[in-house]
């Protein structure tokens, strides 16, 4: 069966790091788009990043644009998520997303808590 399973995640000081990883198992992993949503309590799921199939092009929602980086080792299965200069306000349940258009298929990890905090 399909399975995203995050890992990565923990506490961490601001201007820290963590690297945020999903291990991806039971579909064709290099045809689909990763992405990475967060969700901070009382406040909606977000695009974070995203990197499509051929790994090539990516996406990032401008509250972490040159701080985090994105990428994929399709040998692997597995979509990674850096986080540097980390702020309070990037505390949130942090998601693994995989996304394919045909056949449509839409998956989700469980999450992984990332709280930022001196």
């Amino acid at each position: 069966q399909v399975q995203l399973v995050e890992s990565g995640g923990g506490l961490v000081q601001p201007g820290g790091s963590l690297r945020l990883s999903c291990v991806a198992s039971g579909f064709t992993f290099s045809s689909y788009a990763m992405s990475w949503y967060r969700q901070a309590p009382g406040k909606e799921r977000e695009l974070v990043a995203r990197i499509i199939k051929a790994g090539g092009s990516t996406t990032y929602a401008d509250s972490v644009k040159g701080r985090f980086t994105i990428s994929r080792d399709n040998a692997k299965n597995t979509v990674y998520l850096q986080m540097n200069s980390l702020r309070p306000e990037d505390t949130a349940v942090y998601y693994c997303n995989a996304f394919s258009s045909r056949p449509r298929a839409d998956y989700w990890g469980q999450g992984t808590q990332v709280t930022v905090s001196a």
